[in-house]
């Protein structure tokens, strides 16, 4: 019982704050995944960009440039992936040790705030860095799929199966990139979560900047516009 009476200590307006802060990550993923034809994202865009990318690597001899630029995206992901490993570390090791816990409740509040309560909002921060981590881990593999199905096309640009084999190299590339974008918004709504520690109405204020920030870089940003004039 004595959790659930320091569990009264979250306040219907902390309930709702956290509820905001996972329902924009889940809707501002679908937009950004799923936008209208007239108004695409970043993301949308850059998937076309990566299928002519495959249909140029047909003809192109050699395919060392290919392989570079592939190889530079699975770095990416691993480094990702390493920074969520760290600071998924950071985070657990933050919450086994309460003392700075403590000091950051005499800091924030003259209320007595059981430690209890900033390890549940630490703990909401840590499963966005776990689903980023995941996703991360994920997009490096999908990228190792990709490198082989490359590998597997014929040089020869009138072999029949040098550009089915193309096709399929663009979609597994187009996923393990959707994956990494899904980890860099986990990322990005991780640092928001974070926010949480100094109350709901901060948590709040935080979820609406991160949602500007990841969806203003999606539609309404400079590399956007320079992707749109090609396609004009």
């Amino acid at each position: 019982m004595r959790i659930l009476d320091h569990m009264t200590l979250l306040s219907a307006l902390d309930g709702i704050a956290a509820g905001i802060l996972v329902l924009s990550w889940l809707l501002l993923g679908w937009m950004i995944e799923h936008p209208g034809a007239k108004h695409p994202s970043v993301t949308v865009l850059m998937s076309e960009r990566r299928r002519d990318w495959m249909k140029v690597m047909v003809t192109r001899d050699p395919r060392i440039f290919d392989s570079q630029i592939l190889g530079g995206l699975r770095q990416g992901t691993a480094f990702f992936a390493s920074s969520c490993l760290l600071s998924i570390g950071g985070v657990l090791a933050l919450v086994g040790n309460t003392e700075p816990l403590r000091g950051v409740a005499a800091e924030v509040t003259d209320m007595a705030v059981p430690v209890l309560i900033f390890q549940i909002k630490l703990a909401l921060v840590a499963l966005f860095l776990t689903n980023a981590f995941l996703k991360f881990v994920w997009s490096n593999r999908i990228f190792g799929y990709c490198a082989v199905l490359m590998a597997s096309v014929p040089n020869d640009p009138d072999d029949p199966l040098a550009y089915p084999r193309a096709a399929q190299a663009a979609e597994l590339n187009i996923r393990a990139a959707m994956n990494f974008n899904r980890g860099l918004r986990a990322m990005y709504f991780a640092l928001g979560a974070l926010a949480w520690l100094l109350g709901a109405v901060a948590l709040i204020i935080a979820t609406v900047a991160v949602v500007w920030i990841v969806w203003s870089r999606e539609f309404a940003s400079l590399p956007r516009q320079i992707l749109l004039q090609d396609d004009a």
